[in-house]
């Protein structure tokens, strides 16, 4: 019995194909892509022990680490993407959108929405890394915001609890891979120092 339930513990985390995972439809179009039970539909790249599920959360601490959702093979264009996040003080980290998975490193691909309340970068919760900065902390450590992020075409509203912090249109012909785009939600492990929660985590398809 000792050996069946480790099992069942270290499943999860391992990832299934998106083949085998019927996301929870909410109804109005919103889709639960983690509700706290499992890691169905989701891969952790490098240090799978920087996350931790337990109490229907899914924390991240430890090494550099990213889960990205691979429950749906179909990239997300225009969305809206609901996380409710809390953060220890002093952490760092971040949920990226329009990205793709990749086996290590820090993700190449899309952007990164910003978690961080009192760690040292001066970039803050809500604003779009390096591109959109929010330099004042519109959340609570030790407190569960939600973080809301919206895309229409080049347009992104990124809101912390209902409140707008980033209105930000990406300019025509920007070069690279660090671009309003299309494909999947990240979530990130940033440091051992940090420590992030997530849960409810839901995403809306928009025309």
């Amino acid at each position: 019995m000792r050996k069946l339930l480790m099992f069942v513990f270290l499943f999860p985390f391992c990832g299934i194909s998106s083949s085998a995972y019927e996301p929870a439809k909410d109804g109005d179009g919103w889709v639960t892509i983690f509700d706290g039970k499992s890691l169905d539909g989701w891969k952790i790249n490098e240090s799978k022990d920087s996350w931790k599920l337990a109490e229907g959360m899914l924390t991240a601490k430890g090494p550099r680490s990213h889960v990205f959702y691979v429950g749906d093979e179909k990239p997300f264009v225009n969305f809206e993407f609901k996380a409710e996040v809390m953060t220890r003080p002093g952490s760092n980290g971040g949920i990226f959108f329009h990205t793709k998975y990749q086996a290590d490193g820090w993700p190449s691909v899309g952007h990164e929405s910003q978690v961080n309340i009192t760690q040292g970068d001066p970039q803050k919760t809500g604003g779009i890394y390096n591109v959109a900065k929010v330099l004042e902390a519109p959340a609570k450590d030790n407190e569960w915001w939600t973080q809301h992020i919206l895309v229409i075409g080049r347009h992104v509203i990124v809101k912390i609890n209902d409140k707008v912090v980033v209105d930000y249109t990406e300019p025509d012909k920007v070069e690279g891979t660090r671009k309003v785009d299309k494909g999947t939600f990240a979530l990130q492990a940033h440091d051992p120092n940090s420590t992030v929660h997530y849960r409810n985590i839901r995403v809306k398809r928009l025309p």
